[in-house]
This record gives C-alpha cells, structure tokens and sequence, in this order.
C-alpha cells in the first residue's frame, strides 16, 4: 500500500505526548498500519476506532489489541470513508495518523468537510507537506494548502522525524503537525466556493501578478479599492485579503 511503518520507540513516545490522549476521549486513528501508535493509544484509552484499507493487516491489529482495549476497525477507503458516522454520534473527535504521503492533501481536504465534529487532528507528514501547510505570505512554500487549511484550523508544526524512524526509510524526512480547527472562524468567506475559486486561480497562475491572475474575476481597479495591490504575486497575500477579495468577487456576481 505504499506505506512506511513507524517503528523508532522515542518517536512514538514524542508522538503519543503530543498527542496527549485522555481516557474519555474519541480518538481516531487513520491508517494504523503495525500499530506502533495504536497499542500506545489504546493502552491510554481502553477504546479506539481506526480507519486501515489493508485487509492483510486487520488480523495482526486484532491480535495486538487483544489484551489491551477494544479496537474498532473500520475496514475502508479512508478517502471515501465518513469520519462523522462513528458512534456515539454527538462524541467530539481526535483524528491521528502516520499519512501515506500520496493522499495527504486530499485527505486534509477530506477531513476538512467534517470539521464542526473534529476537536484536533494529530498527523506525521511529509515535510515539504508540513512546510506548505504552516507557511506564511512571501514564503517560497506558501500558497493554496496554506491558505485553505489555515483558513480553517490552527497549524502547529511540532517537531521533525528521520526517515530512519520508518521501515522501509522513505527518501524524505517528516514532520509531525497539528491542526486545529477554528470555533470561530477569524475571518468568514461568504461564498467558501467563491474563495477556493479565487484561490485556485491565483495560484494556478502564481508567477503572475495579481491583476493578471485574477483577470475575469476581478478588474485592477477593484483589486485597488480593496487596499491590496494588484502588482503583488499572490504569494504575498494573506488568508484575510484573499477572503476580502473572494466577498468582493461574490458580492458583485
């Protein structure tokens, strides 16, 4: 399945403190794979829910959690997976995982649209992934992810894990991150289709300047009264201009 399974000792006792699980909490572990994080977390929770697509490794997971807690496997697409109808429904939910790097934005993404449910989400990443997700305006790894997740959560790069922590090593180093969804969002899109358009087109043209950028959703002189100048590269804008510039853009369609 193209994983990578972690098995260094210490970077799972960092991970887990990270992580802080507590015994009346909903936790959810996406991708479990040896279940070095799993038995940990299970041992702190006494019950976990855990999303794996490898039927091969279901028996193993069942087997190590035999003496420790009560294991729920959700034998599933996790990118087709609906985090919000595990039980009990009205639970607040911690998600956790060691991500395949090949689905991490898209499942960010897919996570996203369950939010109001989610309390946290703890995941060990990619790097280059994390360094997109935390970046901030006139960074060189800034850009659509930065903005759509931070619109929505918190990010909080944690600390970096060798990729000789993994079996077999990938050939990239980690990261482990959390995000944290707003309560209150800090500034409020009021058409979110409007904004990851506008978004998309910014950065689907990021060598452009803003003006050129944008050309068909909004004219130079609009960018302008916006107090934004239209010869920036989109780059050095932050999530709250483009917020004001997708409003402008759904108030005048």
């Amino acid at each position: 399945m193209g994983q990578h399974f972690l098995h260094d000792s210490q970077v799972i006792s960092e991970i887990v403190a990270a992580i802080g699980p507590a015994h009346d909490q909903h936790i959810v572990e996406i991708g479990p794979g040896l279940g070095a994080i799993t038995v940990p977390l299970l041992r702190r929770l006494g019950k976990l829910n855990v999303i794996e697509l490898d039927r091969d490794i279901i028996p193993q997971l069942q087997a190590m959690a035999s003496n420790v807690g009560e294991l729920i496997i959700h034998n599933a697409d996790v990118l087709r997976f609906d985090i919000t109808t595990i039980e009990p429904l009205d639970a607040p939910l911690r998600v956790v995982g060691n991500l395949p790097y090949n689905i991490s934005t898209p499942l960010i993404f897919h996570l996203l649209e369950s939010r109001s449910r989610i309390l946290d989400m703890h995941f060990l990443l990619q790097k280059e992934v994390v360094d997109r997700l935390a970046a901030s305006p006139g960074n060189g790894a800034y850009g659509r992810l930065s903005i759509m997740v931070q619109y929505h959560c918190r990010v909080e790069r944690l600390f970096n894990v060798s990729n000789a922590a993994f079996t077999p090593p990938p050939r990239v180093i980690s990261a482990f991150v959390r995000l944290t969804p707003h309560k209150v969002l800090p500034v409020i899109a009021n058409d979110p289709q409007m904004f990851s358009r506008l978004v998309n087109a910014a950065f689907s043209k990021r060598r452009k300047t803003l003006k050129n950028a944008l050309k068909g959703l909004l004219t130079e002189s609009e960018i302008h009264a916006l107090d934004i100048d239209p010869t920036n590269r989109p780059e050095r804008l932050s999530t709250e201009q483009f917020v004001m510039l997708a409003n402008h853009c759904a108030h005048i369609e």
